[in-house]
């Protein structure tokens, strides 16, 4: 009996002890907690696209050859100086030049034919005129001989000649009459041949052309052995070897690579769809290259090319930037890591971008999310951006029911948008909600006609751009240790601290970036407390 109450004693002590150190333990745990934090502070932010690119000549021009033929001689290589119109390299004439003494002689040939049927159409002509003269001496025969006839008849007719006088006028008259005939034909005849020798002469004239524009061909190939530079610039690239064959039948084969001045640079950049919004001609931007670590070039941003770059289903475009190359460190072809400034704020009230991220464990294990406070730490809430209701546009705008289905499928896209948004980095989600609603705004303008986009441009206006710009909640400490939710509007971010732009934080106040020490997974702390004190905006 006494072994058996013994027993039961020392295991109600044990037990006793046991709840009793565990009790004290966590709860001393518990009150150890601690937190780190930072006071906001006023200061200048800058918020920047980064992007990776490659640094190229402004110019680059590629020097090629429009013949085929074995490289006879080099008169640069590599990083040579050369001027426009030097002479860089030289093609083997031989086979041109033999075609040009062939053009010649083709010419030569073709001119001897145009004198030829130049001689033929004088002939030609003196022919037609000798023919016209024994036309006219023919016509003046006839009219003798028929003169001679009428009065050899008429006297006949009185019995004043005789018959046989009669027979020799009528037979002079004929003769003249046929010698009439054959003057006309021989005189066809001659105008034919003219004729003929004028077609010849147009012939030997389009031959003498035809030659002449062989021979300016083969000229042409001949000057082309020549290879001379386009451009002021230096040799960056050679790829051909005295003695190579290079053939052009397809394409000019590219002999040099030529930069015209590399003391002015640029980088093409790959800048992702999400950030190009972001960017305009005239930003600064910096860069590094491996070559230079420790140094950071300095320049601006050109141009923003519109066809886009798609790689594994990426969509990035070509921002080029501009960038002085004094000293010549930059090289083409060298990798550029390029920060682009999007944004520069001073003296505004600023905070670490961890204290976006903080939340306590006791909120982590809340079941649900209090009323007016976010489900997701770091998220932007549901209200933003504000989006235009269907039934508001109707009222104010009397859309048709074609417009109300293009823009109710437009606001189903911007919702979906703004969820995957919500998952992004929470120095990111800033610049990616201002995007989506100045996008969104964009296409429902688009399905408006004109009285209409002015009268949602109006209500644009009196909603105010804070509609859009992303909520979040931070902690800030307080008595008895216990942290309390602020709800605040940020604006850029660099990436280590976000601009505060509403909420009731100001200038020295402390948040938490994080906790310290303590058991934080014990839920003593959190069941003290059945909900955080929320700090509603101002």
């Amino acid at each position: 009996m006494k072994k058996k109450i013994i027993f039961w004693a020392v295991l109600i002590l044990l037990v006793a002890g046991g709840a009793f150190g565990y009790a004290y333990f966590y709860k001393n745990k518990g009150q150890d907690i601690k937190y780190r934090t930072v006071r906001a502070e006023r200061g200048s932010i800058s918020a920047y696209v980064t992007a990776n690119g490659t640094v190229n000549a402004v110019i680059t021009v590629l020097v090629g050859s429009q013949v085929s033929g074995t490289i006879q001689k080099l008169y640069a290589d590599y990083n040579t100086q050369v001027k426009m119109g030097q002479l860089v390299a030289q093609i083997d004439p031989a086979l041109f030049q033999a075609q040009v003494s062939q053009a010649k002689a083709t010419l030569e040939n073709a001119r001897a034919a145009y004198l030829t049927a130049q001689a033929d159409i004088s002939t030609a002509k003196s022919n037609v005129e000798a023919g016209k003269a024994n036309v006219l001496k023919a016509k003046v025969s006839v009219e003798d001989t028929n003169r001679s006839l009428k009065r050899s008849l008429e006297l006949f007719q009185k019995d004043l000649v005789a018959a046989s006088d009669r027979d020799t006028a009528q037979t002079n008259y004929d003769s003249a009459v046929a010698l009439l005939e054959a003057a006309q034909a021989q005189l066809k005849a001659n105008e034919a041949q003219l004729e003929s020798a004028l077609t010849k002469l147009e012939a030997a004239r389009a031959g003498v052309k035809q030659s002449e524009a062989t021979l300016e061909l083969a000229q042409v190939n001949l000057d082309h052995c020549r290879i001379t530079a386009p451009v002021t610039g230096i040799v960056i690239s050679r790829n051909v070897d005295v003695g190579q064959t290079v053939a052009a039948s397809l394409q000019a084969p590219t002999i040099f690579t030529i930069a015209q001045d590399l003391t002015e640079m640029q980088v093409d950049t790959n800048v992702s769809e999400a950030d190009v919004g972001r960017v305009s001609v005239g930003q600064e931007a910096t860069f590094t290259v491996d070559a230079f670590p420790q140094t950071t070039f300095r320049g601006k941003v050109a141009e923003i090319r519109n066809a886009p770059i798609t790689i594994q289903n990426v969509v990035t475009y070509d921002v080029v930037i501009l960038v002085k190359n004094p000293e010549l460190k930059l090289r083409p072809g060298m990798t550029a890591n390029a920060s682009i400034l999007v944004a520069h704020k001073d003296d505004v009230l600023k905070i670490p971008n961890s204290a976006l991220r903080f939340r306590p464990d006791f909120a982590r294990r809340e079941a649900a999310p209090q009323k007016g406070i976010q489900a997701a730490p770091g998220a932007p809430p549901s209200s933003a951006p504000s989006l235009p209701s269907i039934e508001r546009l109707k009222v104010e705008l009397n859309i048709s029911p074609d417009q109300q289905g293009a823009i109710s499928r437009i606001l189903k896209d911007t919702r979906s948008e703004l969820e995957a948004a919500r998952k992004a980095r929470p120095e990111t989600i800033s610049a990616k909600v201002r995007e989506i609603g100045t996008f969104t705004r964009s296409r429902i303008r688009s399905v408006l006609n004109e009285e209409q986009r002015k009268k949602f441009d109006q209500m644009a206006e009196q909603t105010g751009t804070q509609t859009i710009l992303p909520k979040f909640r931070i902690w800030v400490p307080m008595p008895q240790n216990r942290p309390m939710v602020v709800e605040i509007t940020t604006g850029i971010s660099d990436g280590s601290f976000s601009e505060v732009i509403s909420g009731n934080l100001k200038e020295g106040d402390e948040v938490i970036t994080e906790a310290m020490g303590g058991n934080t997974k014990s839920g003593s702390f959190a069941s003290s407390q059945s909900s955080a004190p929320t700090m509603k905006m101002r």
